[in-house]
């Protein structure tokens, strides 16, 4: 049976994105929207690393995540929104410059994106040359990707936190640490290999644990940020990212036995075996060295609910920690004039696919949170289901303060969504994976309202090697490679074409004039 994406030819194409372009046109900036405030608005930006949309505002009930979904209420949450490539420096150095990884060049976990790209303007370095005062506290950029010019003052040193709480666990990673060393092992050796367990729940105060410890150093900074108004603060927060480590409090609020796992704990029919991740991260912690590759077998149920478990404990950790931020800007009478953004850098596999962690091109690894709360904006407490990218985040918060977009950005402001949350959007959205020895593989993936499509090439041969395609609407959890099918045929060359013309050309038309 045809679906209206087989029989889409140039006509139907162009006039879908005139209907963006509308869209986009009718559009308004924060002050429209905040009927013209006296300041401009101050921006709390705020990350989770690996916060898939787990969460109570997305639907799912088994999270418990009370502050988010304040924030949700106070603003529109993006059900559709997708990072441009699932591994954390790529995908913030994406968002955090408003280009997409191939422009930037970063595809890896050690490359500066300034590499390729000095004098490349960042989000938060905008908004400090826009007399904003720009703080970053966490992980908002990589680890290994500091960026100093983009604050207005060095980011702030957390003292006395810890990952693991346990004192044993502790001396020992110091002992093994303490022997690398003096073996002559580099940091980077050092923090991928002596990762210690995967989860622990122990019974300290949040403000010895490093997500806590930052809370802690940002309410003291907001306090000092209201005499230096405006204000952007990125707060990147270490959880819920392995290891699943938390408060005891955390996880005594869960009753193991009633966290679902993942239905399809088993790879999808018909894809390419490269396209699975391995448990490559998960493969570095205690006891879960030899994790199965997900051909040969699974993690059993006990060990799948106890990482799970410590996932949720970890959400309900950070949870906590924004409904903290929330009430003291509250308290400061600072929430009436501040933008809240929150994302995940990217999703991440929790079994699906037999698989841990992320760095595919699948929709729980692409897929990811983000909230946006503008005070006053029409559509606060809505649901937007339109197709939108973190790439679009950028120019979204210079439309939103009044700034103007600068012309290198690669996404789109989503401010008409922010009026009217279902309006018509953009037709795709685009991610992409490095997958096979020595990154070999590259595979684009284009999202678009029913079907999923990626297209594996080698990057030393220069050609395609594999297609994957999901039906969303009939295989909502990617389980049947459909693109080897006969009868898609025509659907595979129009996607592939799609996917060549690239972001560009499913932005609205009147976009593409610069």
């Amino acid at each position: 049976m045809d679906t209206p994406l087989q029989t889409l030819d140039r006509r139907e194409f162009l006039r879908l994105s005139g209907a963006a372009a509308a869209g986009i046109l009718s559009g308004g900036s924060f002050l429209s929207l905040s009927g013209g405030g006296k300041h401009p608005p101050n921006i709390l930006f705020i990350i989770g690393d690996d916060l898939r949309p787990e969460l109570g505002c997305y639907g799912n009930t088994a999270v418990k995540s009370p502050n988010i979904d304040r924030l949700a209420s106070q603003g529109v949450v993006f059900s559709r929104s997708y990072c441009q490539q699932s591994i954390c420096n790529p995908s913030r150095s994406s968002f955090l410059t408003g280009m997409r990884p191939d422009s930037i060049k970063v595809w890896d976990q050690v490359t500066h994106f300034r590499k390729h790209q000095p004098d490349l303007m960042t989000l938060p370095q905008y908004f400090k040359e826009n007399g904003y005062h720009s703080v970053g506290i966490g992980k908002v950029f990589h680890d290994f990707a500091k960026d100093p010019v983009s604050w207005s003052c060095p980011s702030p040193e957390i003292k006395g936190a810890y990952i693991f709480q346990n004192p044993g666990t502790r001396n020992l990673l110091k002992k093994l640490e303490d022997r690398a060393r003096a073996l002559g092992k580099s940091r980077t050796w050092i923090m991928t290999m002596l990762r210690g367990p995967a989860t622990e729940a122990f019974d300290a105060p949040e403000s010895q644990y490093w997500d806590g410890a930052l809370t802690d150093q940002a309410i003291q900074l907001l306090g000092e940020l209201k005499d230096k108004e405006p204000f952007f603060l990125a707060m990147g927060f270490f959880k819920p990212h392995l290891p699943f480590v938390a408060p005891k409090k955390y996880w005594d609020i869960y009753n193991p036995d009633e966290i679902p796992l993942a239905k399809n704990n088993f790879p999808p029919k018909g894809a390419p075996f490269f396209a699975l991740n391995e448990g490559y991260e998960l493969a570095n912690y205690e006891g879960f060295i030899n994790i199965p590759k997900p051909t040969e077998g699974a993690l059993t149920r006990l060990q799948a609910r106890l990482l799970k478990h410590g996932y949720y404990a970890c959400i309900s950790f950070i949870d906590a920690q924004i409904g903290r931020l929330l009430d003291e800007l509250e308290r400061l009478e600072l929430r009436e004039n501040t933008i809240i953004v929150l994302l995940g850098d990217q999703g991440c596999k929790l079994g699906e696919h037999r698989c841990w962690g992320k760095r595919t091109n699948y929709e729980n690894d692409i897929r990811t949170t983000l909230i946006v709360s503008a005070p006053e904006a029409p559509a606060n407490g809505k649901v937007s289901p339109a197709l939108v990218e973190l790439v679009d985040v950028y120019p979204t918060l210079c439309e939103l303060a009044g700034l103007e977009v600068p012309s290198h950005l690669e996404g789109t402001s989503m401010v008409p969504l922010l009026k009217k949350p279902d309006r018509t959007w953009k037709i795709a959205a685009f991610s992409q994976s490095v997958r096979g020895f020595s990154g070999r593989f590259l595979g684009r993936s284009i999202r678009m309202d029913r079907y999923h499509y990626v297209e594996w090439k080698d990057w030393i041969k220069g050609e395609i090697i594999a297609r994957e395609l999901y039906d969303h609407q009939n295989d909502p959890e990617e389980n049947l490679n459909i693109a080897d099918w006969p009868e898609h045929r025509q659907l595979i060359q129009r996607l592939s074409y799609l996917l060549s013309v690239g972001w560009k050309g499913v932005l609205p038309r009147r976009s593409l004039k610069k």
